[in-house]
C-alpha cells in the first residue's frame, strides 16, 4: 500500500503536527508500506529525497506567508513537475493534516480527481490566531471557505481529540472519530537513557537543589510563557527551564537573561526536551492557544512528569480524573498556586503522574493510532 501524507510544514520545522506526520509515516514504512510526505519547500533542502527512515519527501514550492507559518502554494512549472512525480505511481490512501492550508484544499481536490480514499485529520480547537479587526475576520472567512471546499470532496474527517471533533462542527463537519496524537514508549525510554546536553542536567539547572519546572513550546503570548515566568519569579527555590523558539524569545532573553531561576534555553533537539521532562518536578503548559492535543503533554505524561496545565483540548482523554492539576485561569497568581500544590506535595504529585502515564501507555501510542488509521480508512 502507498500512503501519501500531506503536511504543509514538516521536519526539520519543529512542531506537533510535523512530528505527528513523521511518526505516522515511519509506522507505515515499518509495516511494509510505501510512505510519501508532501510538504512545503524550505531553503537548502532538496525538492525530492528519501530520508533515513525510508520516507519519501516531496517539497512543493510555496510563498512563506506569516514568516513561513502559513505557506501558500506557488503554482507553476516546478509545482507541475512535483505533482507528476507524486502521482506517477498509484496511491492507495491520502492523509491530509489540518483543514485550513492552501495545500490541504489542493490535496483534497487532487485526491478526489483521482478517486483516492482520503482522510483529513484536524489538530485545532479554534481559528488561526490572526488578531481582531479586519484581518481576524478575513482569516475566519478564509477558514470557512477552505473547509467548505475540502468538505465538498467528501473525505473522512477526524480530530486529534474530542475537543477537536466538537470544533469541526463549527464548519458543519461531522467527524468519524478521533485520531489522537501519541507517543513512542520505546523511543522515549531510549532518549531518557542518553546523557543530557551541555548545561541541561538537573545538577546544572538546579545547583542548589531547587525544584525544576519545565515549559516546552513556541514563545508566543498565547502559550502563557510570560505569565509562567512571572509566577516562578514569585517563588523561592524554583528554577524554570523554558525550551522553544518564537517571536517572544529575544524580548524574554533581554528581560530575563540574567534573572536567577529563569533559564531560557531556546530551541532544543527532541532528545534534550524528553530528558528535561524526565528530570522535572513539574511540566507547566498555561496555554490559551487553540491546541488539538499538545505533543508535549503526551510526552510529559509518558515520562512520568507531574503536569500543571489549562484544561486544553485532549486533556479530558489524556488526563482523566485526578491525574493532573488544572489551572482555573492563566494569571500568574493561579499558576503560582498550582505550582505550589504540586511542589509542596511531591507524593501526591507522583501518584497523579503515575496515573497519567498508565493511561497514556494504554491508549496513546503510535502503533495503536496507525492501526486505527488503516482499519478505518
Amino acid at each position: 500500500m502507498t500512503i501519501c501524507f500531506f503536511s504543509a510544514q514538516y521536519l526539520p520545522t519543529p512542531g506537533g503536527v510535523e512530528r505527528y506526520t513523521w511518526n505516522m509515516a515511519r509506522r507505515a514504512v515499518r509495516a511494509g508500506h510505501r510512505a510519501v510526505v508532501v510538504t512545503s519547500a524550505l531553503p537548502g533542502l532538496p525538492e525530492r529525497e528519501t530520508d533515513a527512515d525510508g520516507i519519501e519527501i516531496i517539497r512543493l514550492p510555496v510563498w512563506p506567508v506569516m514568516n513561513g507559518r502559513f505557506p501558500v502554494l506557488k503554482f507553476g512549472q516546478r509545482h507541475r513537475a512535483a505533482v507528476r512525480a507524486l502521482f506517477d505511481h498509484p496511491i492507495d490512501l491520502c492523509v491530509i493534516q489540518t483543514r485550513m492550508y492552501t495545500q490541504s484544499v489542493w490535496a483534497a481536490f487532487a485526491a478526489s480527481k483521482r478517486h483516492i480514499p482520503t482522510v483529513v485529520i484536524d489538530h485545532s480547537t479554534g481559528y488561526m490566531p490572526m488578531g481582531g479587526g479586519v484581518l481576524g475576520l478575513a482569516g475566519r472567512m478564509y477558514e470557512h471557505l477552505a473547509c467548505a471546499l475540502i468538505k465538498s470532496t467528501k473525505p473522512a474527517f477526524y480530530g486529534v481529540s474530542l475537543a477537536s471533533c466538537r470544533w469541526l462542527a463549527t464548519f458543519g463537519i461531522r467527524p468519524k472519530d478521533t485520531m489522537p496524537n501519541a507517543i513512542d514508549p520505546e523511543a522515549l525510554a531510549a532518549e531518557l537513557a542518553q546523557p543530557c546536553g551541555e548545561g541541561l542536567s538537573r545538577k546544572d539547572l538546579c545547583p542548589n537543589g531547587e525544584n525544576l519546572v519545565v515549559f516546552v513550546g513556541r514563545m508566543i503570548p498565547e502559550k502563557g510563557i510570560q505569565e509562567l515566568i512571572d509566577a516562578v519569579r514569585g517563588l523561592s527555590g524554583v528554577v524554570l527551564a523554558a525550551a522553544g523558539d518564537g517571536p517572544l524569545l529575544p524580548q524574554l532573553r533581554q528581560q530575563y537573561g540574567d534573572t536567577p531561576g529563569i533559564r531560557l534555553t531556546g530551541p532544543l533537539d527532541h532528545g534534550d526536551i524528553v530528558r528535561l521532562l524526565g528530570q522535572a518536578d513539574c511540566y507547566c503548559l498555561p496555554t490559551r492557544y487553540a491546541e488539538g492535543l499538545p505533543t508535549t503533554l503526551l510526552e510529559a505524561a509518558g515520562c512520568g512528569c507531574p503536569i500543571l496545565c489549562t484544561p486544553t483540548a485532549g486533556t479530558e482523554e489524556l488526563l482523566p480524573g485526578d491525574s493532573a492539576v488544572f489551572l482555573p485561569d492563566t494569571t500568574p497568581e493561579a499558576i503560582r498556586t498550582g505550582l505550589q500544590k504540586i511542589l509542596d506535595h511531591p507524593d501526591a504529585a507522583h501518584d497523579r503522574a503515575v496515573r497519567a502515564r498508565e493511561n497514556t501507555l494504554a491508549h496513546f501510542t503510535w502503533d495503536a493510532v496507525f492501526d486505527k488509521l488503516i482499519q478505518n480508512r
